[in-house]
């Protein structure tokens, strides 16, 4: 009796050594939501955890629609989103007694793509994407002979991203006029990586998805200037790039992407420390990930909103977002 004891002891004090005091005292951030913002703030997660080591931050992709939906249940502490929260998520985390703290971190341009043995799209209008996007085209138009003379009669391939997206509502409210107004029958993923492989290997494919990851897989894919036709820049088909993105002559496919604090987990000395990194770094990080950073002033502006604890959306009461220029962040910024 007396052996088992003291077996039992030595037992209990070796799972203690394993349990206490680092995995006892690690802290947890839990953050989800776009695929497009995901890089960005994975960068900043592994550089704070390298001054923070008793800090873990786990980082998902639901998009931005499941990642709202989590964090409106108050089940993650930070939601990454490329677009504004809506109304209905609004609704949402009123209902739940969830409040937020809306940041944003970079400009993103929404880049058009094709394969690069495409050699007819050398570029596009907004009102030829949107004879391909439309709702009203499923079915209808399915070759790229029907979207100009001139084009091969061959069937079109559509790639992008899932209804879940905010990549998704910005596009189809900037293409065709109303978010989540798009056809359905095209190959939809959350998962970048996936639509980026779909074009690569299909000649007559087209797709749409954020700037950074055609960066990332330029050797891939053929990237298609975009003609607003006098609309907003009136310069004739137009490239994404950080340039054109920050001088606002690529339209309307550019916009802010931001990140969603719960205002009950800000009060979280982890997650306050988190998000003063994210904003004190993120001008650099952004840029090493293929982003467009914000001005300085926006940063410090968002900065001293986290601290003070301002809640709700500014940009959510915009009726239109699309076509927003970095100037007029900065304004709403400050």
């Amino acid at each position: 009796m007396k052996k088992l004891l003291i077996e039992t002891i030595a037992f209990l004090s070796v799972l203690t050594f394993y349990i206490s005091p680092s995995m006892a005292q690690t802290k947890l951030i839990k953050i989800d939501g776009s695929s497009t913002v995901f890089p960005i703030t994975e960068a900043v997660a592994e550089e704070f955890q390298k001054e923070n080591t008793s800090i873990k931050v786990m980082v998902g992709i639901s998009g931005t629609g499941g990642g709202f939906k989590r964090f409106t249940r108050g089940e993650t502490d930070i939601s990454d989103a490329s677009r504004p929260i809506k109304g209905s998520e609004q609704q949402a985390s009123r209902e739940n007694g969830i409040d937020y703290i809306e940041l944003p971190v970079a400009y993103d341009g929404l880049a058009v793509m094709v394969n690069p043995n495409n050699t007819w799209a050398n570029y596009l209008t907004v009102a030829e994407l949107k004879k391909i996007w439309e709702p009203e085209s499923q079915s209808k138009i399915t070759k790229w002979s029907q979207i100009r003379d001139g084009f091969p009669d061959i069937e079109i391939s559509l790639f992008g991203p899932g209804t879940d997206s905010g990549t998704f509502d910005y596009f189809t409210e900037a293409i065709c006029g109303k978010s989540g107004a798009s056809r359905g029958d095209y190959t939809a993923s959350e998962d970048d990586n996936i639509l980026v492989e779909g074009i690569a290997s299909d000649t007559p494919a087209l797709g749409y998805f954020g700037l950074a990851y055609y960066e990332q897989n330029k050797d891939k894919l053929k990237l298609v200037p975009i003609d607003d036709q006098n609309e907003l820049n009136g310069s004739g088909p137009i490239s994404p790039s950080m340039k054109t993105v920050m001088d606002s002559t690529y339209q309307p496919l550019a916009r802010p992407i931001f990140i969603y604090v719960s205002a009950q987990s800000a009060g979280k000395e982890e997650v306050r420390k988190f998000v003063e990194f994210y904003l004190t770094n993120a001008a650099k990080l952004v840029e090493e990930v293929g982003y467009i950073p914000l001005p300085a002033e926006a940063y410090q502006a968002a900065l001293e909103r986290f601290r003070k604890g301002i809640k709700g959306s500014v940009f959510a009461s915009k009726d239109k977002t699309v076509g927003l220029s970095m100037a007029e962040l900065l304004r709403m910024e400050k």
